[in-house]
């Protein structure tokens, strides 16, 4: 039955739209650029991170995805530099991109508190799909292709992010080119091309005591081809030392589409999120997804590992934790 629903998820995803999904992060929560360009420089330090994601454990050809990047302040803060790569696999598909990051940061009040950016990302996506990965219902399926096929395409992201001592804001948008420059070579391909992603996130810090706070998060995402989804999350933050904390997701109806099937359950997973400074410089984090629809069944639930370094440059240490633990 696992291989089954396998193979109709990727041949649905082929022969539908052409169209993939960005990678999905739970823990995007801890550092803003893997949505957002203009979070680039934010946390002032230079700072790497990686991720690694299993998605739905237990299912043949599930999503597994990895990132890792780098970003820093520059120009006593005002200008954010970042790198960031990516690799993703699901079944017969991969998908490698990499992009540079510039963030241009503008201090609106007196004490410099308040910090609005803008930021741009350009960079290449190289898609693939190996049809020997794959089983057609019958010898010659047109929807398999023969052998690998691999496409290389440029591509751009933005962002607009806002933040001051208590609140943060941002809206992005990702996937801007490569649907475009797509067009002109993969007439003939079965590759998947990735569609134009929106995203909007906020939240807040709030001291509850001298030893805990609590930070409510929310991430709305749209890509125009599927169910729009919500992010729903909420952390405490013990003693400045350890974030817990748990999400809820799921998709509504933003605006009609009328290729979007009204039967597909609008529930879609909950989940809970450690993320503990080892030491004043590392950072490591653990999360956890349960589906919540038909999917449950067929899988162990998503596991996500993050690993982030700070590279301290001309802030101390204890200012650099305070900045850092807000978002």
């Amino acid at each position: 039955m696992k291989k089954i629903i396998s193979l109709l998820f990727l041949l649905g995803l082929i022969s539908s739209t052409k169209a993939q999904q960005d990678s999905q992060f739970t823990q995007y929560l801890f550092n803003g650029i893997h949505i957002n360009p203009a979070y680039a420089g934010y946390k002032e330090d230079i700072y790497v991170q990686s991720f690694y994601r299993s998605q739905w454990a237990g299912i043949k050809g599930a999503p597994k995805s990895f990132s890792l990047a780098a970003d820093g302040a520059f120009n006593d803060g005002n200008v954010g530099l970042g790198l960031m790569v990516s690799n993703d696999q699901l079944g017969a598909q991969t998908y490698l991109t990499a992009y540079a990051n510039y963030a241009y940061r503008i201090r609106i009040d007196d004490d410099e508190d308040s910090q609005l950016a803008f930021g741009i990302a350009a960079g290449m996506m190289q898609l693939g799909l190996d049809g020997n990965k794959l089983e057609g219902y019958r010898p010659g399926d047109g929807l398999i292709p023969v052998g690998s096929q691999s496409n290389t395409v440029p591509d751009a992201r933005f962002g607009v992010y806002y933040a001051n001592k208590k609140y943060f804001a941002g809206f992005s948008a990702t996937n801007m080119l490569a649907k475009y420059m797509a067009r002109k070579n993969t007439e003939d391909m079965m590759v998947p091309v990735p569609q134009p992603h929106f995203y909007f996130t906020a939240g807040a810090l709030f001291p509850l005591n001298e030893d805990v706070q609590l930070k409510p998060v929310i991430l709305f995402k749209d890509d125009t081809k599927g169910p729009s989804s919500l992010d729903i999350n909420a952390f405490l933050l013990l003693k400045e030392t350890v974030w817990i904390g748990g999400f809820y997701r799921n998709s509504f109806d933003l605006y009609k589409k009328d290729y979007q099937k009204s039967t597909l359950s609008k529930q879609n997973a909950i989940g809970a999120i450690l993320e503990v400074f080892a030491t004043d410089n590392l950072r490591i984090g653990y999360s956890y997804d349960y589906s919540l629809n038909k999917l449950r069944d067929y899988n162990y639930g998503s596991h996500e590992i993050s690993v982030g370094f700070y590279i301290n440059r001309n802030t101390g240490s204890r200012d650099r934790q305070l900045r850092c633990y807000k978002f």
